[in-house]
């Protein structure tokens, strides 16, 4: 059974990394998922590192929802532009590999587009903010998966 666990904690790190970047994947919690399964198959987790990670994972998710709202705000953008973003991330998901990454900012570009009118300039700061959101978002998700990532792989050895 140990070895079944380690297997599945391997494969939870593994689409949990991936799924940083896929927005339909919950990347950062499938990776806590995996750390758990390490533990559980009998490898050496302290409660410390396990309280560590749930912490972390539990910031980098709540973060991960309110940073393209905020990044949008923060630029001045409106909620057409926070919805155009979101809108521009799941369409982007069929022109990968550059889709995903520009989706946002040209949903957030439209969105604003949308409620200012013909304001290019603002339409494309927010832009430039949802696109910032994202990459922060993602880095943030990538060096928390990593890290359980690494824990997982160390405790195999």
């Amino acid at each position: 059974m140990d070895t079944v666990l380690i297997i599945l904690a391997v494969i939870c790190a593994l689409v949990g990394v991936i799924g940083c970047i896929l927005p339909a994947l919950p990347g950062t919690p499938v990776c806590f998922l995996g750390l758990l399964l390490a533990h559980w198959g009998g490898n050496e987790m302290t409660q410390k590192v396990l309280v560590m990670a749930a912490v972390i994972t539990i910031f980098v998710s709540v973060a991960d929802y309110y940073l393209p709202i905020w990044f949008t705000k923060r630029f001045g953008g409106s909620k057409q532009a926070t919805r155009g973003s979101m809108i521009g991330i799941v369409a982007g998901l069929f022109f990968m590999p550059w889709g995903i990454i520009l989706g946002p900012f040209f949903g957030a570009f439209v969105g604003e587009l949308l409620n200012e009118g013909s304001d290019k300039n603002k339409a494309f700061r927010v832009a430039f903010g949802s696109f910032a959101a994202f990459f922060f978002g993602t880095g943030l998700k990538l060096v928390a998966s990593g890290w359980m990532t690494f824990l997982i792989i160390k405790s195999l050895f």
